[in-house]
């Protein structure tokens, strides 16, 4: 048995956040200054009554509509997210309620950033290969802009909210093949919302502080040592992707497209040079959406396969908050398509 990528769609909210408008908050900040650092032109940032699971259902209903898919043949359900509607219930029961899902299908959270849908297709195909589903449905969803503080300009120019869906099934357009994961923990405290949780409660008395950049800061928000992620990723994602490519005996020649997380174009630049990936193998997706955490590599391969790049082999890098990283191939398919 084995599992298959049958059909991606995406969701991005309506409301837009351009260079040009955290100009005007961030004077100091002109436009080029921002897209040159980023690659990022413009962020989709859900309004304040739309929520992780508004998002991921909006992605699903495209996926139905779009690729023909009923929602009665639907037997699983993943939902990651870092920003759930609720501590509890489970947002994946939600969505099930709410796209019309049966009540037979099994339905879980998984709480991961960055690497997180290559983290999902490696769960998913478990689930296909083992026979214990046929069809799980793979969603990716977050509203990491509720976590970020106004004037913290350093975060808002990156960060943008998303939701992606993706059918697994016994058949479809690219096979799933060996993944390559990792963690390390203690990188935590470099990538965290501090307060919110039950260790540290959130609380209103809290005193912001300005760091070095003028970006406020306090334990209620978001807070990212862009120094350390930097570290961090520059010294893991070669690893990442040569233990990709060893556990699929492949070198990285054979490679036919390289789809990384879409953290920001400085980064990317940088690891495309260190790990030596020819430029035209090297997919980028962020200019009108932003860093998307969990449902860039989706919203990338989505948009990737339809200006006809999907073919060969393909290798998906995720890797972030945690930290956690996550390297998987697919390999497409052509008669599928």
């Amino acid at each position: 048995m084995k599992a298959f990528i049958k059909a991606i769609s995406y969701h991005v909210p309506e409301n837009n956040l351009s260079n040009e408008d955290l100009n005007k908050l961030f004077p100091e900040w002109s436009v080029d200054k921002i897209s040159s650092k980023t690659g990022i032109f413009n962020r989709r940032i859900a309004d304040s009554e739309t929520f992780s699971s508004d998002l991921g259902v909006a992605a699903a209903e495209k996926l139905f509509e779009e690729h023909n898919i009923s929602r009665s043949d639907i037997d699983y359900i993943l939902f990651c997210t870092q920003s759930p509607d609720y501590f509890l219930p489970t947002t994946a029961c939600l969505v099930q309620s709410r796209l019309g899902i049966p009540t037979s299908a099994g339905a879980l959270d998984f709480n991961l950033g960055c690497s997180g849908y290559v983290y999902g297709l490696s769960l998913a195909k478990s689930l296909v290969v083992s026979e214990e589903a046929i069809n799980v449905l793979l969603i990716t969803a977050e509203t990491y802009s509720k976590f970020i503080h106004d004037e913290d300009k350093s975060n808002r120019t990156i960060f943008g909210d998303a939701a992606s869906a993706t059918l697994i099934s016994n058949d479809g357009f690219a096979e799933i093949c060996k993944s390559s994961l990792g963690t390390d923990g203690r990188g935590a405290e470099n990538l965290i919302v501090k307060r919110g949780g039950l260790r540290h409660q959130k609380t209103t008395d809290l005193i912001g502080v300005k760091d070095e950049y003028n970006n406020a800061r306090n334990d209620n928000y978001l807070f990212m040592n862009g120094a350390e992620i930097f570290n961090f990723t520059s010294e893991m994602v070669p690893v990442l992707v040569e233990n990709t490519l060893a556990k699929n005996n492949l070198s990285l020649p054979e490679i036919d497209l390289f789809i990384f997380h879409q953290a920001n174009k400085f980064m990317l630049n940088h690891l495309r040079k260190k790990i030596e990936i020819p430029e035209e193998k090297f997919f980028y997706h962020l200019e009108n959406c932003g860093n998307t955490v969990s449902s860039t590599i989706p919203i990338a391969l989505a948009e990737a396969q339809k200006e006809g790049l999907i073919s060969g082999n393909i290798l998906l890098a995720g890797f972030g908050v945690g930290y956690s990283w996550g390297g998987i191939l697919i390999k497409p398919l052509v008669s599928k398509f």
